[in-house]
């Protein structure tokens, strides 16, 4: 396990109910993540380090959704039970929301996409971001491309993340490009 230290943040992407079993758009294992995702905000919580949570937060017409034209069922539409972040997912009081793919006509994988989740880290002087969360094909991935070209270090957290694998391979591609991108990659030790 790489060690979080200053100028260090854990960012958390879409752990949101649509996403789990029984949800919307449901990651099968989805959920399985959720106490790892806890003992990493454990870790960053006792080094007082900033933790962030992404969500998407859809209008009902988003441009993602099968009804417009997009390759997805409605999910995570704002407001509605779906979009509220997973039972379970231990997030403290003081965690940055960042809410994405607000805008109708534009699809926003990346937390970093149209938000303001760049000048928040900037603002507290994070260099070096742990990511983990869903979908490691979608979000993550976008996330983790945006946070590499702004310049942010990126350590994946290989065993807080899940795929959906709407295609075979998926998840294994977007490993293969995270790596060669320069994330690291990382897990908790097993004790």
């Amino acid at each position: 396990m790489i060690e979080p230290s200053h100028n260090d943040a854990l960012i958390i992407v879409d752990v949101q109910k649509d996403f789990l079993p029984g949800g919307a758009l449901a990651i099968e294992g989805g959920d399985q993540i959720i106490p790892r995702l806890n003992r990493y905000v454990e870790k960053f919580r006792k080094k007082s380090l900033p933790i962030v949570a992404t969500r998407d937060w859809h209008p009902p017409n988003h441009c993602s959704f099968i009804s417009q034209g997009g390759p997805w069922p409605p999910h995570c539409v704002a407001g509605t039970p779906g979009a509220q972040f997973a039972d379970g997912l231990q997030l403290p009081p003081e965690a940055i929301i960042i809410s994405k793919a607000t805008d109708p006509d534009q699809e926003a994988y990346s937390g970093f996409q149209l938000t303001d989740l760049e000048e928040k880290l900037r603002q507290m002087g994070v260099r070096r971001l742990f990511i983990g969360g869903l979908a490691t094909d979608y979000c993550v991935l976008n996330t983790v491309r945006d946070a590499l070209q702004r310049g942010f270090e990126v350590i994946l957290l290989t065993d807080a993340i899940h795929a959906v694998n709407a295609n075979p391979g998926d998840e294994i591609k977007a490993l293969e490009e995270m790596r060669r991108l320069g994330t690291q990659f990382t897990h908790l030790d097993p004790s």
